[in-house]
């Protein structure tokens, strides 16, 4: 077996090869690993040289270690680059879920009253990722090879003009295709897009309501909703692909086409020898006539030319799946809030001395909720807010916070428009007990202390006030009992409690309950109550709530009807309005019977 090589001896890696002389580049090669070198020197004579092992395994330990060094200095490069380049595709893709999420996180509540979690979770997690491929996919792969293309249909016209018109007519009916098929491929990756959306959102529901399934025996139909939503994600995704298949099916067949005829042109040219297109130009061409290398040279180029046409027509389709996909995430980020913060936000009022809604009226999309509502609460006292389901009272709290803006009328806290106030300073001074109660895989300690740093003392106050404390100490680790799956090592009053006790260690000086002693027995509704009362001496307590015995201890009930405030007053001085709606609607509710 021959192992040898030539090599030019440098000054890096041979500075010494026989007793340690000096030798230059220009003075010497090498055949290594035989039984002779030449040596020839500057005045270019050349006589053998025998060398001896020791000199052999020399020079070859020489190139070994060169090419040893070489090789590893070339792999730490690669794998430096490869590294730092999935750093920074990384690194965008992190940083535009990111900003998507904070996105999301302040839009209103109008947005995420319809669209479904699952849809937002998709575009958060997947339509985002498309990002890491949009520099490799819609830049670097296709200019190389749409360089390549042209750079091999130039060197075909230097052959030949007729070969470049070959070229010529080919391209433009595969151009025509590709535009004729564009709208029917985005279309289809549109669809898939979407249809895999409904899937993440079909499975994230099953999973939040699993109990309730599980309970209705509900499995079977649960399981084939989810087969019918996942053959309907696989067809869609299917007919995407089967659209770049057929493009690109179609693309090479054109390129086989264009092949087959330059080569019989070809063939025919190098048969006759005829000279080749601009002779003078053969260092780029390569031959002045016609022959069988031509022929060989020119095939190659034709099938490098083709072979990127088949790749463009195959990258488009990946390209339109692409843009559908970071469509779909920068279609978070241009959505409006609807809730703006101010340019030059107020400072919230403290002490608070009263809240008051003015001529609010306000709408979901066309559904009118609230219309020319009027209201104040004033510190120290329990406002309760009554009314049917639907008639707005979860509404109306939100727009306190400023979840939602009102399309007219004003919000105000000590007669200062919450609208004038950053929105940071308002949730920080509102603290809300939501009617779900929803809890974390966390601690006790950490459910109540969720939205404050608050200390052990102030965690243990707050659910004392909340009537909690007892069944937190009876629990193996008190405090720090680690709380199951939202909170289902609970009871639902258990729940409850601890979801007042949050709200209550925030310390703000409005309070809103919602729903606050549904699942509470009486015993506990009374403590519960009479604790909040002493601790929202100088607070603005807003309850909503539809139990009669927790109405009667507010200071003051608003009866809320089709978005206005009815009545107002207490228990006693509402129940004596003979025909009043809040005395037909307690009557309604002891008796268990409809209103008319």
């Amino acid at each position: 077996m021959i192992l040898g090589a030539t090599l030019v001896a440098n000054d890096l890696m041979y500075n010494s090869v026989l007793g340690g002389s000096p030798v230059t580049s220009l003075q010497a090669s090498y055949l290594l690993l035989d039984e002779s070198y030449v040596a020839i020197d500057e005045a270019g004579s050349d006589e053998p040289v025998t060398l001896s092992d020791d000199q052999r395994r020399s020079v070859l330990y020489r190139v070994l270690s060169g090419a040893l060094l070489y090789g590893l200095l070339l792999a730490a490069s690669f794998a430096a680059t490869g590294t730092y380049m999935a750093w920074i595709y990384q690194r965008i893709n992190h940083d535009l879920r990111m900003t998507m999420m904070q996105k999301v996180e302040h839009l209103s509540l109008q947005y995420h009253a319809y669209a479904r979690t699952g849809d937002t979770i998709y575009r958060v997690y997947q339509d985002s990722a498309t990002i890491t491929n949009v520099l490799q996919q819609f830049i670097i792969t296709p200019l190389r090879a749409i360089s390549w293309g042209l750079f091999g249909a130039f060197v075909l016209t230097l052959f030949s003009p007729w070969l470049g018109l070959l070229v010529l007519i080919t391209a433009v009916p595969m151009i025509w295709l590709v535009w004729k098929f564009t709208p029917r491929m985005r279309n289809h990756a549109r669809a898939s897009r979407e249809a895999t959306s409904v899937l993440t959102s079909n499975i994230q529901e099953v999973f939040a309501t699993i109990k309730v399934i599980k309970a209705n025996q509900a499995e079977a139909r649960a399981l084939d909703e989810f087969n019918q939503d996942s053959k309907t994600a696989l067809d869609n995704a299917y007919r995407f692909r089967l659209d770049i298949l057929v493009l690109t099916t179609v693309i090479a067949v054109a390129s086989f086409a264009m092949l087959i005829v330059g080569e019989y042109l070809m063939a025919e040219w190098a048969i006759g020898e005829k000279a080749t297109y601009l002779g003078a130009v053969f260092t780029l061409v390569g031959f002045a006539v016609w022959n069988l290398g031509a022929f060989q040279s020119a095939s190659g180029w034709f099938a490098g030319t083709g072979g990127s046409t088949i790749e463009v027509a195959y990258l488009w389709g990946v390209c339109i799946d692409l843009s559908v996909g970071l469509d779909r995430a920068f279609y978070l980020l241009e959505l409006e809030s609807g809730v703006l913060e101010p340019d030059d936000p107020s400072a919230f009022p403290i002490p608070v001395e009263q809240v008051a809604w003015r001529d609010v009226d306000f709408a979901y999309e066309k559904q009118i909720i609230l219309q020319g509502l009027n209201l104040q609460a004033d510190a120290g006292t329990i406002t309760a807010i009554v009314g049917e389901t639907g008639s707005g009272k979860s509404t109306l709290m939100s727009l306190l916070l400023r979840l939602y803006d009102p399309q007219s009328g004003s919000i105000t806290v000590n007669d200062v428009d919450i609208r004038d106030m950053a929105l940071n300073e308002i949730r920080g001074h509102i603290a809300i007990a939501m009617q779900k109660h929803v809890l974390f895989t966390a601690t006790i300690r950490e459910n109540i202390s969720y939205a404050v740093d608050a200390s052990d003392a102030k965690i243990e106050q707050a659910a004392q006030i909340a009537c909690a404390d007892e069944f937190i100490r009876d629990m193996p680790d008190g405090y720090l009992t680690e709380l199951g799956e939202r909170g289902s090592k609970l009871s639902t009053g258990q729940r409850q409690r601890l979801s007042i006790a949050r709200a209550i260690v925030c310390d703000t000086p409005i309070l809103i309950l919602d729903e606050p002693t549904a699942a509470l027995d009486a015993e506990t509704e009374h403590q519960v109550l009479a604790n909040l009362r002493d601790w929202g001496r100088d607070r603005i307590v807003m309850l909503i709530t539809h139990r009669l015995s927790t109405i009667r201890g507010a200071d003051q009930i608003a009866f809320l009807e089709d978005g206005r405030i009815m009545e107002t007053g207490n228990h006693e001085d509402l129940m004596g309005m003979a025909d009043g709606r809040y005395r037909a609607f307690v009557h309604a509710e002891s008796s268990g019977s409809p209103r008319v």
